[in-house]
């Protein structure tokens, strides 16, 4: 009898514990489902556009507790492309990005606050040319299921605003250029 219900409570134990555990994702860059694209302000005339070509990293989700969500995203910032060679060069130099001294870009979620349908705010320390701050993303989650090739997936998209002078950029390009504005489009593949 004792062998009888110590399994039971072992296995419900084991079931209460896959329900409440998040299920981790990494994100789908080799299939190109993601991306971050970021706009700023050309001399207050026009905006540029660009993306980065070259990040990975991945995120712990489970719909029923999406305040429990960590994200970590690692960018290599050597990756910009404004769809400009020589300006895409002046962007890596010294003047900006520096990516010979700054290699690398990452984001950490510290918090995840559920504003309902959908609707996430994500707190995360985010590292740019050096610099740690924290930073808040307005995400959405797109949506979730099987995909055709017997996985699962999950995808949110957001979108963000930094200053140059908080990441330690000087601004060259005049007051009209002192903030990027950059969107994330995410989709996970569960492990």
């Amino acid at each position: 009898m004792k062998k009888v219900i110590a399994g039971s409570i072992f296995a419900i134990s084991a079931i209460f514990a896959n329900s409440v555990q998040a299920n981790d994702y990494i994100i789908d860059t080799k299939g190109a489902h993601a991306s971050i694209e970021f706009k700023i302000k050309h001399l207050g005339y026009s905006w540029l556009t660009g993306r980065f070509n070259r990040f990975d990293g991945e995120f712990s989700y489970d719909a029923s507790k999406p305040e429990q969500a960590q994200i970590t995203v690692n960018i290599d910032p050597a990756s910009i492309d404004s769809n400009h060679a020589e300006r895409d060069k002046h962007l890596r130099s010294g003047d900006f990005l520096s990516v010979t001294n700054h290699k690398t870009s990452k984001f950490v979620s510290t918090q995840v606050k559920d504003q309902g349908n959908g609707k996430l705010s994500i707190t995360g320390d985010f590292t740019l040319h050096g610099v740690t701050k924290s930073i808040e993303i307005d995400a959405q989650k797109v949506g979730e299921g099987k995909d055709p090739w017997g996985g699962y997936r999950v995808g949110f998209t957001g979108t963000t605003e930094i200053a140059l002078e908080d990441f330690g950029i000087k601004n060259t390009l005049g007051p009209d250029s002192a903030n990027v504005y950059l969107s994330l489009n995410i989709e996970g593949i569960r492990k």
